[in-house]
């Protein structure tokens, strides 16, 4: 027992009382604890007080720096994702459907393709017909699978109607590069240059709103490589592959995903109506039909 004890610290915590007194042990400074009334104290002789003092001081000091930052809330994640996806499938199908058994023109595939020559004499509206249009059951069923998936965890964090509007825009740019820096014979049709936008717009949304957090860096750039990793897996396979539109959709929907998670943007976007913008993208993709079936 110490004789003439000082209290240097008292707690309602147990555990804190005998932390702080191993410390102080390990620093040479001789303490004991007690018990008063509902709380613990820790005792140290008066002329080791100040000493004790001082080193509790730092301790704390040093407990404040290691504490985690303040907890980021977690990312608004929206609803009713799988209605932007239903209705990207339909789009597809349906348009299949009206062009494989002539409902609109027994040309309507060739209006509607991505042609480098015709595109640059004024046909824009092919960068988007194009994202409908495909060269069989397997391509299509291809682009169904990867574009719902990829749409679906889009429309979660940035909600349906806006990811696809995103999404089919930002592969109609992708379109509309192609269509300006490929060879004038070049020809393509296909929904993976959309399929690869969203693959973007997610690997860059994720990775800017991973930056905001305090943690390895290494955790905050994961997004964007794994991103690059499927692009490479996804994008470069196959003899036939269109491996410029893909990479030209990863690199739009890239800037489109930084952008949408650049602060004032994402608010501007999170009090967008999803059925607006919703009703954009498929607008956007009706006109450029409507245009293609009158030339």
């Amino acid at each position: 027992m110490l004789s003439e004890a000082v209290e240097v610290y008292r707690s309602m915590r147990l555990a804190d009382c005998e932390e702080r007194a191993f410390m102080l042990t390990a620093v040479g400074v001789a303490s004991e604890l007690a018990r008063a009334g509902e709380h613990f104290v820790l005792l140290v002789d008066p002329h080791a007080a100040p000493e004790a003092r001082s080193q509790l001081l730092q301790y704390q000091r040093e407990i404040r720096a290691r504490a985690p930052p303040p907890s980021v809330p977690p990312p608004r994640l929206y609803a009713r994702s799988w209605v932007g996806c239903a209705l990207y499938g339909a789009t597809l199908i349906g348009i299949a459907y009206a062009v494989d058994n002539g409902l609109w023109r027994l040309d309507a595939f060739d209006v509607g393709e991505l042609d480098a020559a015709a595109m640059r004499h004024g046909e824009w509206w092919r960068a988007w017909t194009a994202l409908t249009l495909h060269f069989g059951p397997e391509h299509l069923a291809a682009n169904l699978g990867a574009g719902v998936w990829f749409g679906y965890l889009a429309g979660r964090l940035l909600g349906p109607g806006v990811a696809w509007a995103l999404i089919t825009n930002g592969g109609a740019c992708a379109n509309l590069i192609e269509g300006l820096l490929a060879a004038p014979s070049h020809r393509a049709a296909g929904a993976s240059t959309a399929v690869f936008t969203a693959l973007g717009l997610l690997a860059a949304y994720s990775w800017r709103q991973r930056r905001r957090l305090a943690q390895h860096w290494a955790l905050g750039w994961s997004p964007l490589v794994a991103g690059v990793v499927l692009l490479g897996w996804l994008g470069t396979s196959g003899a036939q592959t269109d491996v410029f539109a893909h990479l030209a959709g990863f690199f739009v929907g890239g800037v489109l995903g930084a952008l949408a998670a650049a602060p004032a943007i994402h608010r501007a976007l999170e009090r967008a109506p999803q059925w607006l913008a919703g009703a954009l993208a498929l607008g956007s993709v009706a006109l450029a039909w409507v245009c293609a079936l009158r030339s």
